[in-house]
């Protein structure tokens, strides 16, 4: 009997170890079914958001089948190691959080700086119309996502959730678009190249 035919309960600990490290797929769900709240529960108390702890869930369980020739049963129990990763996810999560913060927070800045300028610089307008023609350079995708994010002042959950798409595809459309933008300004000198 495979251990796909038989039912997570009638699954040992040490058999379901050395099935997974075997590569058999269906130890994955069953590791699931029986440790994912564990590790849900974790990154949710960690994290304080329960989308960003069903992200890091799924990233942890995604790294367990990708590295799971790094398991050792010698070294600790199944449920222990996917702690260990949930540890190291959370980590992640909250540093990408702050570099999320930080980025925000200075472009807040660089907005005050700006408005306040403004008033002053009446090449602000030429400013803005260059920065809707390089916008509209970008793939449609990332432009919408950066529109959502300056104009209509969105979070990239809730564009998340107004597009359907994954957080993470959210998130690399910004830094894509975000980077794609920085780089045709400064091939065309309207930004100061950072040494």
């Amino acid at each position: 009997m495979t251990t796909a035919q038989r039912t997570s309960a009638d699954i040992g600990d040490s058999a379901l170890a050395d099935a997974f490290l075997k590569g058999d797929e269906a130890c994955l769900a069953t590791m699931y079914e029986r440790w994912g709240s564990l590790v849900y529960n974790l990154a949710r108390r960690s994290l304080g958001d329960a989308r960003e702890a069903e992200d890091v869930t799924q990233l942890v369980f995604l790294a367990a089948w990708r590295g799971r020739a790094g398991y050792s049963p010698d070294r600790g129990t199944l449920p222990g190691w996917l702690t260990g990763i949930t540890r190291r996810k959370v980590a992640d999560a909250l540093a990408a959080r702050t570099r999320r913060t930080e980025l925000v927070a200075a472009a807040g800045a660089q907005l005050v700086l700006r408005a306040t300028d403004e008033a002053v610089r009446p090449e602000a307008a030429v400013d803005r119309v260059l920065l809707a023609d390089e916008m509209s350079q970008l793939p449609a995708p990332q432009r919408r996502v950066l529109n959502l994010t300056f104009y209509d002042d969105l979070t990239q959950t809730q564009i998340a959730e107004l597009t359907g798409w994954p957080l993470g595809t959210v998130k690399s459309h910004t830094r894509r678009g975000l980077r794609r933008l920085a780089c045709r300004l400064r091939e065309e000198n309207l930004i100061a190249c950072a040494a």
